[in-house]
């Protein structure tokens, strides 16, 4: 075979004293899932000049976040009242802020709506194919020298076709499939009244009047049991390992997370031992409200696992509305037997907050490496047993955060490694670093079959944003922009710090990062009043802390790394030249 019948489009031949070797160039893409994470891989695949192809088997965007009446299967599935725990300007993608006069924690109406202007202001629409399912991913038969895929798809009419691409990125979701473990509570064929999953629930217009067991403590679970409580008789709330419940409003008023994630707190979360945090961020829950008291208080330690976000629920435990109860351990008819002895009688209606199973059906089984309880993806993003770096996961992810920006900095990162500007580690140093990762993960976080990994958000975000040169250097920052690092250290830590430098550099990032506050006052500016003036001691004790922040930051820095300070000089030096 001569070299031009070895060569093809997309590959690129490289001759070495005789010797042809062809690396894959990826060009066209295959993106699966419509939703937040796969409409951020399409315009990410559009700013680094490939060609997305995505592949949404609904009839519109928005993936978890669009709402019907009736849940289709294989596809995630929300309540009619369901508002995002998350606070708009920590949720919006780095590049795009939520519109100001929207509402901190968005509706999911009003989430759909910022999607739709994020897919027609980036005109990602013209690259989605609208239902169309796909039905399998399988590697070409010429996988080891091209790296290809084959994506057969099916169209809403029947009509299936095969199409090939240079790459593949899932995003189909880790909410679709739900986990019903019947198995688990015996005597359930004789109850004699409707249990469903939360998947199903639309809304409490049925437990009018009812007795209501939900099972699971999760926020779906809590949400269920708030919003029932309001028109059942009774709603019973059954928990195996209780939790820890915080609110969305911090004491100030601010929204929680705009308050606490910061990039000073993750420094403090670096310096002192985690159990110094764990104890003060139980002793300010428990002073909100007593866990114990309420029957919440949960066998593991405040960040072993996400909180239960949810600010009505102790209120109607303490107004019995809701009464919480142990792991349930029998069903007898319309009785519920509980692990301590306890049994609620003539139950209505159960549902079952049971979580959800996790899986890519449409993917070969050797495609995907299985490390504990997860699927084991090198930064939890790609496959390390494959010839080819041309498969990725996106959005499967798990942390105390949002995932949209998550997503999107992993998309980032993808399309960087399909264009060939930054490459991933050997197969066997990738599936080391996956292997450290569930030790580090099971000695950190309560890790199950149903909630298989979780990430500290900063760390994960700085560690991909380092991975592609987008993570703003404090250091510098110090040094050119004392304003900015004050907003950088201080502020919430807005996914807009990862479009101020590096691959996809965003010329609105500094201002969308001073004006943050501003759009999330925006919508409470709904009656005039007085401003409160602040006076000048308190300015100048904000200032004296601020000076000894950056003293700080340099003593960290410099500890973790000794080169940076005087490469930062000479930089400074060459630029004051």
């Amino acid at each position: 075979m001569n070299l031009l019948q070895k060569w093809r489009p997309g590959a690129i031949c490289h001759i070495t004293a005789g010797v042809v070797s062809i690396s894959t160039m990826v060009h066209r893409v295959a993106v699966i899932g419509a939703g937040p994470s796969g409409l951020s891989c399409v315009k990410t695949c559009l700013d680094d000049g490939l060609m997305p192809t995505c592949f949404e088997s609904s009839d519109d965007l928005g993936g978890l976040w669009k709402f019907k009446e009736v849940s289709e299967p294989n596809r995630a599935s929300i309540y009619r009242s369901l508002t995002i725990n998350t606070s708009k300007e920590m949720i919006c993608f780095s590049d795009f802020p939520t519109p100001a006069a929207y509402p901190n924690y968005m509706h999911h109406s009003k989430i759909l709506n910022y999607l739709r202007m994020y897919a027609e202001h980036f005109k990602l629409l013209p690259h989605i194919h609208f239902q169309t399912s796909v039905k399998s991913v399988r590697q070409k038969a010429d996988y080891s020298r091209t790296g290809q895929w084959e994506v057969l798809t099916e169209r809403k009419d029947g009509k299936e076709e095969t199409h090939v691409f240079d790459a593949v990125i899932c995003c189909s979701g880790h909410y679709t499939y739900p986990n019903l473990p019947l198995q688990d509570f015996p005597g359930i064929e004789s109850f004699p009244g409707r249990y469903l999953h939360s998947w199903d629930y639309k809304g409490p217009e049925d437990m009018h009047g009812k007795r209501v067991v939900v099972v699971g403590i999760g926020n779906s679970g809590s949400d269920i049991a708030v919003e029932s409580s309001k028109f059942a008789e009774q709603v019973y709330m059954s928990t195996r390992r209780g939790a820890w419940v915080m609110r969305q409003v911090s004491d100030d008023g601010m929204p929680v997370d705009m308050k606490n994630k910061t990039r000073f707190s993750h420094i403090l979360f670096q310096l002192f031992p985690k159990n110094f945090f764990n104890w003060l961020g139980e002793k300010k829950l428990n002073a909100m409200y007593d866990h114990t008291m309420y029957a919440l208080k949960p066998s593991h330690r405040l960040y072993s696992q996400v909180p239960v976000i949810n600010y009505e629920l102790p209120f109607k435990i303490l107004s019995g509305s809701v009464i919480i109860k142990s792991n349930v351990k029998e069903i007898r008819g319309s009785s519920v037997l509980f692990e301590d002895g306890s049994v609620v009688e003539k139950v209505d209606t159960i549902v079952f907050a049971t979580g959800y199973n996790y899986g890519f059906p449409y993917l070969p089984s050797g495609a995907l490496y299985k490390s504990g309880h997860r699927v084991g993806l090198y930064k939890h993003v790609f496959p390390p047993n494959l010839e080819h770096p041309t498969l990725a996961v996106v959005g499967f992810i798990h942390a105390l955060g949002a995932i949209m920006p998550q997503a999107e900095l992993q998309g980032r990162w993808v399309s960087q490694v399909f264009k060939g500007h930054l490459k991933l580690p050997s197969n066997q140093a990738m599936v080391k670093a996956v292997e450290q990762d569930t030790k580090d993960m099971n000695k950190s976080y309560i890790v199950s079959k149903l909630t298989p990994l979780q990430v500290d958000f900063v760390s994960y975000m700085d560690d991909l944003a380092g991975t592609i040169g987008a993570r703003p250097s404090l250091m510098w920052l110090l040094f050119t922009d004392y304003p900015l690092f004050k907003k950088v250290l201080w502020g919430p830590l807005t996914a807009y710090q990862y479009r101020l430098t590096g691959p996809g550099k965003w010329e609105g990032a500094r201002q969308a990062i001073f004006t943050q506050f501003d759009r999330m006052f925006e919508p409470l500016k709904t009656r005039k009043v007085k401003e409160q003036e602040h006076n000048v001691s308190s300015r100048l004790f904000k200032l004296s802390l601020a000076l000894l922040t950056g003293g700080a930051v340099v003593v960290y820095v410099q500890v973790r790394d000794p080169s940076v300070f005087p490469n930062l000089m000479a930089k400074l030096s060459l630029q004051k030249v």
